[in-house]
């Protein structure tokens, strides 16, 4: 996540996963897109802390100070949904991220990529939802050999009119660039990677039981970070998602989204991302009311972190208002140590059971738009 760069186009290629199988070659349609530049920025910026300028000893403006600093980080209230009894199976949901990572590195266009994305498509069409595919080429940014990509987009309800999207990215980086021991190990990506797949498939069993209130697809993204060096282009599959949205418009239209990034740390620590907040406030805001209400502590109503994800491009080319669900403290980040055995069982049940209830209470309004 985080930095991208040079432009390019590309040929593009959507496939009903539901009527084919996974390589063939019939294409539905052709589609031709041209990427823009996007300049690159910090991953993060620290936390902006309350500051009081000068000295006063007066002591109305010093009870006006405290009460000012003591309503930061309330939540606003939110209508909600009857709580509805979700039985998440936690080790299922964990013996998925490790059937993910036991596949090892996923990179684009790599064999690994392809072992995940069929264990994927056969995982989700036991549940009857609709499957389609988004492929696209890409230059290597090494080589410049094409590099085929596929998002997956995968539909419950697939006659609403109106949906929400949740996405994940589904690749892993080249190499674990930040590990000092080892940055051209191997990278794994249980976290950075598995664990949104995981999460999306643990919440396919409770999809047809808690009737959410829009139609729902999840999509899975991917290149997002096929990155060797630096100045590499980041988030290849939600751009490309974000545009064909933009400049295709499907019969139906997504009110709001939430993309799940690293959401499976041990220490889970998930504050609003800074960006989720200035561009999808009421979906950001409802979220972590929802997660309020269900106690889940791990969801703190405090900005802390302004990173540049997969739902950048979905807030600034697609239009659709979306939150940043992300544990950017995981110390593990681009690390070998990035592994099943540096994830939690328990952080996947807390984000699953929170979206699963979001999604039977997400705010009415957003669908007014």
């Amino acid at each position: 996540m985080t930095r991208s760069g040079n432009g390019f186009r590309m040929r593009t290629f959507t496939r009903d996963i539901n009527r084919i199988e996974p390589g063939s070659g019939i294409i539905r349609r052709i589609l031709s897109v041209g990427w823009n530049k996007l300049r690159a920025v910090p991953a993060c910026s620290p936390p902006r802390m309350p500051e009081l300028r000068g000295v006063c000893s007066s002591l109305p403006f010093m009870v006006l100070a405290s009460v000012l600093l003591l309503t930061v980080g309330v939540i606003p209230k939110h209508a909600v949904a009857q709580n509805i009894d979700i039985q998440w199976d936690s080790r299922r949901a964990f013996g998925y991220l490790q059937k993910v990572c036991e596949i090892g590195p996923r990179v684009s266009g790599t064999e690994g990529m392809l072992k995940q994305r069929t264990m994927i498509i056969e995982h989700f069409r036991q549940f009857g939802c609709e499957i389609r595919a988004q492929a696209f080429d890409v230059a290597h940014p090494q080589t410049g050999a094409p590099v085929r990509m596929t998002n997956l987009v995968i539909s419950f309800d697939p006659s609403a009119k109106e949906r929400v999207v949740l996405a994940c990215h589904y690749d892993t980086r080249p190499f674990p660039d930040r590990d000092r021991v080892r940055p051209r190990g191997p990278f794994i990506g249980a976290n950075d990677g598995a664990s949104g797949v995981a999460l999306f498939m643990e919440m396919a069993h409770h999809m047809k039981t808690i009737r959410p209130r829009y139609g729902v697809d999840f999509v899975m993204f991917d290149g997002e970070e096929l990155v060797y060096r630096d100045f590499d282009k980041y988030f290849y599959g939600s751009e490309f998602f974000a545009r064909w949205y933009r400049d295709t418009p499907p019969d139906y239209k997504y009110v709001c989204g939430v993309v799940a990034d690293m959401v499976a740390d041990k220490n889970l620590n998930l504050y609003i991302e800074k960006n989720s907040w200035k561009m999808a406030p009421k979906v950001t805001q409802s979220l972590w009311a929802t997660a309020r209400n269900m106690q889940v502590k791990e969801f703190i109503y405090q900005q802390k972190y302004e990173v540049r994800d997969d739902h950048l491009a979905m807030n600034e080319i697609a239009g659709i208002p979306t939150a940043d669900i992300i544990d950017f403290d995981y110390p593990y980040w681009h690390t070998t140590r990035d592994t099943a055995r540096s994830c939690s069982a328990t952080s996947l049940s807390k984000v699953g059971r929170v979206l699963l209830q979001w999604l039977t209470e997400v705010p009415i309004e957003l669908g007014d738009k």
